[in-house]
């Protein structure tokens, strides 16, 4: 595996963190959830459950060992730092500070393993004048200026059904900053600090419409982007049977083929109309899209670049060919409860492929066997 022989100690919890050690555990490092014995991770606790965890738990802490630690007791921290002694990585999500009053801040640890990866997954970051404030993903997209720009034209932002600023502006961007620093540690033999801030992370994704703000300094409106309800030909339409098909012919081969399949040829030289005609345009082809069903008009644009897709449920794009023929879905073993489907990984490497090897770890289930591998007394986890 890619990352055998990588140990990545993950104090996170809920979803950004995991998400981020998850990534890498599937390819093979060493994620050693440390958890707070009493509660652990939250999102063992909610609902639907497969045996004692939550369904959401299960997936995004496969591949991972779990230790119960309370680091504000001294036998528990001294524990904690002979696992930092053997560790290439560390992940927190905690507030500006907290792990320092803990005495267990980056400047304090890298004494113990100068070659640590430390990361740092917060909000705002460790440095500004928001960084002690709490925040979701909604709050990381409203300061953004992304939550102004989701909806339609005319009615209220529309918040994401996927948390945007959690996964994209924190995870993703945690795990390349810890790719790129285990790669500028092999040359320099030095660890560094990666200060994660998800803030940062949801404005660094606005690469279609903010660099044109920062050239023009005219403000982008809801509903009047460019992919994102201003063109005909970059929309959804409600079929007979109050499904959606999308449609995302931007370019005029796709936009020609489109106006044919529908019957509204006169449409065609019409793609790039001025704002003030694209409404007109959305209204004749909402008018033919509603006289079929979905299925209907998936069976018409068969074997069309036209760039429709139906719009799916949960339900559909399980059983989806393509999502199938991916393996995007993937059914895994567990010992206790049998058989359960889980959310695979994305990446798709030629030789070395990421792989399921164990199932998400009970409560401090790995307490005694990496006890163990240290060589210390199990005793703190006796108080």
């Amino acid at each position: 595996m890619p990352l055998e022989g990588i140990r990545v100690l993950d104090l996170t919890r809920l979803l950004p963190g995991p998400y981020c050690s998850l990534m890498l555990a599937d390819f093979g490092a060493d994620v050693i959830k440390i958890e707070d014995p009493k509660l652990g991770d939250y999102t063992r606790w909610g609902d639907p459950k497969i045996g004692e965890a939550s369904a959401m738990f299960h997936s995004l802490n496969r591949n991972k060992r779990s230790v119960s630690l309370d680091l504000k007791k001294e036998e528990n921290k001294q524990i904690f730092i002979e696992l930092v002694k053997t560790a290439d990585v560390l992940v927190e999500s905690f507030r500006p500070g907290v792990m320092d009053r803990l005495g267990l801040g980056y400047e304090e640890l890298k004494k113990h393993n100068p070659k640590l990866i430390y990361c740092a997954i917060t909000s705002y970051g460790q440095t500004g004048p928001y960084k002690d404030i709490p925040g979701h993903d909604i709050n990381f997209l409203s300061y953004s200026g992304l939550l102004e720009l989701q909806g339609e034209q005319g009615r209220k932002p529309v918040s994401s059904s996927v948390q945007i600023g959690d996964i994209g502006g924190g995870s993703l961007m945690a795990v390349i900053g810890i790719l790129v620093s285990i790669i500028d540690a092999k040359k320099s033999g030095k660890g560094q600090f990666i200060d994660i801030s998800m803030l940062d992370g949801a404005v660094s994704w606005m690469q279609t419409f903010l660099p044109a703000f920062l050239a023009t300094g005219e403000l982008p409106k809801r509903g009047e982007l460019v992919l994102n309800g201003r063109l005909a030909c970059y929309e959804t339409y409600e079929t007979k049977d109050n499904r959606f098909i999308s449609v995302g012919a931007l370019e005029f081969k796709f936009w020609k083929n489109f106006c044919q399949v529908i019957g509204k040829e006169d449409l065609i030289s019409q793609l790039n109309a001025p704002a003030d005609q694209q409404t007109s345009i959305k209204n004749d082809i909402q008018a033919v899209i509603g006289t079929k069903t979905l299925n209907e008009w998936v069976n018409l644009f068969e074997g069309v670049d036209a760039c429709v897709a139906p719009v799916l449920t949960m339900e559909e794009m399980v059983h989806d060919p393509q999502i199938r023929h991916r393996g995007m879905i993937e059914e895994v073993s567990h010992p206790q409860h049998g058989t359960m489907r889980q959310v695979a990984n994305p990446i798709k490497l030629s030789r070395t492929q990421a792989k399921t090897v164990r199932q998400a770890p009970g409560h401090g289930e790995h307490n005694d066997e990496i006890l163990q591998e240290l060589g210390v007394l199990f005793k703190p986890f006796k108080e």
